[in-house]
């Protein structure tokens, strides 16, 4: 057992000690050895307090185990990042920018057909991994994120859309395998306190939206502690003196926490081979996941990151390889507000500027990586899960001497290629953004305030993409879908495309949405279509109104003819109004269901909606 002359430098602690276990006594050296006697100074005499000193240190254990290398590797990389800052030390000194090796996928064209097929077989082997650890604050709605409406015709919350996407694709993918055995593809979700017990309700009161409980894991993330100053010194909370402070580390907690769960064991020995991460609310996703794993699959990549065109200059971070003199390279995100002058400082005096293309030749990283499971496993049996922090404190002038409010050391997802070797294979996906890319991350007054031609990434513009894309997908396959009109809503000028939305098994690939559609069809701007059945064929059908499709999957359903009505209109929701629910004002309209066609086939059999 620890000796108690540790402690006397610090008598209020050591006056304590015979309430303390032989463990909690080994923490309190950890923290006097990093610099911590400050959490002990103003402690009471024993028999004061005794219950929340023994809560003090129960926090302090949790900190300590869930943290890579525990808190005395917390505190030390806390004091050199907060040096670094300081000094204003650029963290890329050394390194030279160049445009890394990647795949660019034009939608519809050959080589995204094979791909997407190729992505469809590999998906048996894959494992997905969503981070929802955020609340939707920021967007003016109280609940977690992924149980916000990815759309309204439907009401379909972006975890339901998620889970049906990857059935659908389980499902296409034992279709195509050559063995036709069933595996079940598994889905692990990274939640934090905020959102844990949130998203377990939302899975369980929904009976996981079709998928097997067994199927899915959630993986909590702990918060870690605040620094109250340059020398990382942890700080208390201000209403209570035996607390530390804490707050979110970041998504990049998802690595030690899959490193440290037994799971990639698990799916190594179960023939797993990909391991997909991807955020929250983006509701195109989906649509980019097949042909980027057929990428990462043909081009044998260790690391393939999500990317979409983006403007030079355009505020989000650019996929860049760096070179270091030394000799050490890495393709990682490089913020766009450091890669411009990155480039300039190596010998690009414009920066970073837009190529024949129209675009920047560094494409915009949109946080969603496919990793090999394999060396992913490899890599973090060195590294422990432990990803490249940073830190970003609030200097309250210009000396730099002391902080606006406490800091914290952080992470990122995206961050994980920073410690790959050089040999490692490392690339990017591009496909275009009207496809792939639709966050919902800004409240509509934000959103209205975003300079014209740069992307709003509200739940208006969110909702307002998947209209577009589906309706641009079916123009793809043979469609006349009526071109869009303009409107504004909360503040924000959008495209209104025919408000068409199918459940993923409908169409995951577009060869299979092709097989779907024949003769000459039209859908007019102002209609609605939504489809949920599996085996629902649309053949010269003519629609201006709104067509409600519900099927089984027995159940072949032929939609043809002239179809008519009153359709469903849209009514503009101001987004003050707090007598409408929260999901529908931040986006500014809400749907009036004046006249639809609504079709219900629960028997099998072959079913043909004509005039």
């Amino acid at each position: 057992m620890a000796s108690s002359d540790n402690f006397s430098t610090v008598p209020a602690l050591q006056s304590n000690i015979g309430i303390l276990s032989p463990d909690q006594i080994e923490l309190a050296k950890i923290l006097l050895e990093n610099g911590q006697t400050h959490l002990f100074q103003h402690w009471s005499e024993p028999g004061v307090c005794d219950k929340e000193k023994l809560a003090f240190f129960d926090q302090i254990a949790r900190l300590n185990s869930s943290y890579p290398g525990g808190l005395a590797a917390y505190i030390k990389t806390a004091k050199e990042l907060l040096a670094d800052s300081k000094l204003g030390k650029n963290p890329y000194d050394g390194f030279s920018p160049s445009v890394p090796s990647g795949e660019n996928l034009t939608f519809g064209d050959e080589s995204f057909i094979e791909m997407e097929k190729r992505g469809v077989v590999e998906a048996r082997k894959a494992a997905f991994v969503l981070v929802a650890g955020g609340l939707g604050e920021r967007l003016g709605y109280n609940g977690i994120k992924v149980a916000l409406p990815r759309e309204t015709t439907t009401g379909t919350c972006f975890l339901q859309h998620y889970i049906e996407s990857i059935l659908a694709l389980q499902e296409a993918s034992h279709k195509v395998a050559s063995d036709g055995s069933q595996t079940d593809i598994p889905f692990i979700i990274m939640t934090s306190d905020d959102t844990h017990s949130r998203t377990q309700d939302l899975l369980e009161l929904n009976s996981y939206f079709g998928m097997k409980p067994t199927q899915v894991h959630l993986l909590k993330q702990e918060k870690v502690a605040c620094l109250d100053d340059n020398d990382a010194r942890l700080a208390l909370d201000s209403n209570n003196k035996y607390k530390i402070q804490t707050k979110p580390h970041g998504h990049g907690d998802v690595h030690s926490l899959l490193y440290t769960s037994g799971l990639l064991d698990k799916w190594l020995d179960a023939g797993l081979k990909w391991v997909l991460f991807f955020q929250d609310t983006n509701g195109l996703l989906f649509n980019a996941i097949p042909a980027s794993l057929g990428v990462s699959a043909t081009k044998q990549y260790h690391v393939n990151s999500l990317a979409v065109p983006r403007k030079a200059k355009e505020a989000i971070g650019g996929i860049t390889k760096l070179t270091h003199a030394d000799g050490r390279s890495m393709v990682i995100n490089v913020e766009y507000n450091q890669l411009d002058p990155l480039l300039r400082a190596s010998g690009f005096p414009d920066g970073d500027v837009n190529c024949e293309t129209g675009y920047s030749p560094f494409p915009g990283n949109i946080n969603q990586l496919i990793l090999e499971l394999g060396p992913y496993k490899e890599e973090l049996q060195k590294t422990g899960g432990a990803i490249k922090e940073f830190v970003n404190p609030k200097y309250k002038d210009s000396t730099k001497t002391s902080f606006k409010s406490s800091t914290r050391l952080e992470c990122m997802m995206q961050d994980y290629p920073k410690t790959l070797p050089p040999t490692a294979r490392v690339g990017f996906t591009v496909m275009d953004i009207w496809l792939a890319y639709a966050p919902v991350k800004n409240n509509p007054e934000d959103a209205a305030k975003v300079p014209k031609g740069n992307p709003y990434h509200s739940a208006t513009s969110g909702e307002m993409a998947i209209y577009r894309a589906n309706s641009r997908i079916l123009q793809k396959a043979g469609v006349k879908v009526e071109e869009p009109v303009k409107q504004i809503l909360n503040g924000q000028e959008v495209e209104v495309w025919s408000r068409i939305t199918w459940k993923p098994k409908w169409g995951m690939i577009f060869s299979d949405i092709k097989t779907k559609v024949s003769g000459n069809c039209e859908i007019s701007q102002r209609s609605t279509m939504a489809i949920t059945g599996s085996n629902v064929f649309i053949e010269n059908l003519s629609l201006d109104g709104a067509l409600i499709v519900d099927s089984i999957d027995d159940a072949e359903v032929k939609l043809g003819g002239s179809i008519k009505n009153n359709g469903w209109t849209m009514e503009t929701v101001d987004y003050k109004d707090t007598s409408v629910p929260e999901e529908i004002r931040i986006r500014g309209f809400r749907f009036n269901k004046v006249e639809q066609l609504e079709k219900k086939f629960t028997q099998p059999g072959k079913f043909s909606l004509e005039d």
